[in-house]
């Protein structure tokens, strides 16, 4: 998709990047090719042509934080397909009186969690979050990020993909649970009836009682939270792939919701 974005461009936003695609200008190549682009003045159209052999040198180099500085963060999905493999799947759990409890993480091979009073701390986060170039989340502009930033006392620069907010434009709205069973997106039988407020629940009981029973499946549900936003990612940018190309989301596999 990063090959048919213009938005980096200045002047350029998804109206006029539409209008270029339905010229038949479907490409960077397209654009710098053309002789002439229609209600694009011939001089800016020559300095479009060096920014986009600029951005073709930096793709080309696997500079990707060049997009990701340059487009907006709700676009920063337009890179995913370019960035997917250094990318981490980013969840966190918290509990009313003691802020994080749990972090976890996925890179699409190993799940690493991370538990209060024993191996979550600013240093070891930082160092496992500086091994990956993007973070991707499930409103994690919202919640995760901040929540993270103000509990460490940290800046994360990191490029971030919001996958609330990729859902939303394909027509998906509602929490990450119920977005998963829409999808068919299924969880471990132990935890698959549980919500965000029984993390803070079972915190709580793993506390109380030392049994850790109570942790164990509170890392389960927080391990199924991550190792489904690979799934639900690569689900939703596929469609709104389409949609933002061709004006339309091919049909969804939608499972009718229960109640």
């Amino acid at each position: 998709m990063i090959k048919n974005t213009f938005l980096f461009l200045e002047g350029i936003g998804r109206e006029k990047e539409r209008k270029l695609w339905q010229q038949g200008i479907h490409e960077w190549n397209d654009f710098m090719d053309a002789p002439s682009i229609q209600g694009l003045h011939p001089t800016r159209k020559q300095a479009f042509d060096v920014q986009l052999q600029q951005a073709k040198d930096k793709l080309w180099a696997g500079n990707m934080d060049y997009f990701f500085d340059k487009l907006p963060l709700a676009e920063h999905w337009r890179l995913w397909e370019h960035c997917k493999d250094e990318a981490v799947f980013l969840d966190i759990e918290t509990g009313e009186r003691e802020g994080i409890t749990v972090v976890g993480l996925y890179d699409g091979r190993d799940c690493k969690t991370f538990i209060r009073g024993q191996t979550l701390d600013k240093k070891t986060l930082l160092a496992e979050l500086n091994k990956y170039a993007v973070l991707v989340s499930f409103n994690g502009t919202s919640f995760d990020i901040p929540v993270l930033q103000r509990y460490f006392g940290i800046t994360l620069t990191h490029p971030h993909i919001d996958l609330r907010t990729v859902c939303g434009r394909v027509g998906l709205k509602g929490g990450l649970k119920e977005i998963e069973k829409r999808l068919g997106i299924t969880r471990r039988k132990e935890v698959e009836n549980l919500r965000g407020g029984h993390a803070d629940q079972l915190w709580n009981m793993w506390q109380a009682s030392g049994d850790k029973e109570w942790l164990d499946r509170l890392v389960m549900y927080n391990e199924e939270d991550v190792l489904n936003l690979e799934t639900l990612a690569q689900k939703v940018i596929p469609q709104l792939t389409s949609k933002t190309r061709f004006g339309k989301v091919p049909t969804l596999d939608l499972k009718t919701p229960t109640h």
